[in-house]
């Protein structure tokens, strides 16, 4: 893909940091041990605080939580519009007019462990947009958006890579 098949605006956008927001509320023990009892995930490192305090110097959260700190809830007090996960995203179909979408794939790598009490921060950066491509869905574009956390003292925790293809479904 050369830069020259990218609308400039779309262009600009690759490798910069968008939509930086804060958690709505802080890791919480509770949400972890409910996140853990939900699936039966019994392994004592997210149980037992002393043994977690001699593997991972502390209770933390399970690395597969990441993203849920970050799925807005339906409500909140003063908040005036919905609230979506991956901006970028929807922003992408609306900017290529693109009424269809699915995510292709999804990569975790995690850093340093998300502990109770983090207040966790985010950003979305686009790493990529395709030229125009026809699968059978339809005719669109494949991207792929990164999700960057930090925790309150700036420290990776971890980055969640999408791939979404935004599509326009052909003539049936």
């Amino acid at each position: 893909m050369t830069a020259t098949d990218l609308p400039t605006d779309v262009e600009a956008l690759i490798g910069v940091g968008q939509y930086e927001q804060d958690g709505e509320f802080p890791v919480e023990r509770g949400y972890i041990w409910t996140s853990c009892a939900s699936v039966e995930n019994g392994n004592p490192l997210f149980w037992d605080d002393d043994l977690a305090a001699k593997l991972t110097g502390g209770p933390i959260a399970m690395p597969t939580m990441l993203s849920l700190w970050f799925r807005p809830h339906h409500w909140a007090p003063g908040r005036t519009e919905q609230a979506l996960p991956l901006q970028v995203h929807f922003d992408l179909k609306e900017r290529f007019d693109l009424p269809e979408a699915v995510m292709t794939d999804n990569t975790i790598v995690f850093y340093e462990p998300v502990r109770p009490g983090d207040r966790l921060r985010t950003r979305q950066v686009l790493q990529s947009v395709s030229a125009p491509k026809t699968t059978k869905l339809g005719t669109g574009r494949f991207w792929v958006i990164d999700v960057e956390y930090r925790n309150q003292d700036g420290e990776l925790v971890g980055i969640e890579s999408y791939t979404g293809f935004g599509y326009r479904r052909g003539a049936s």
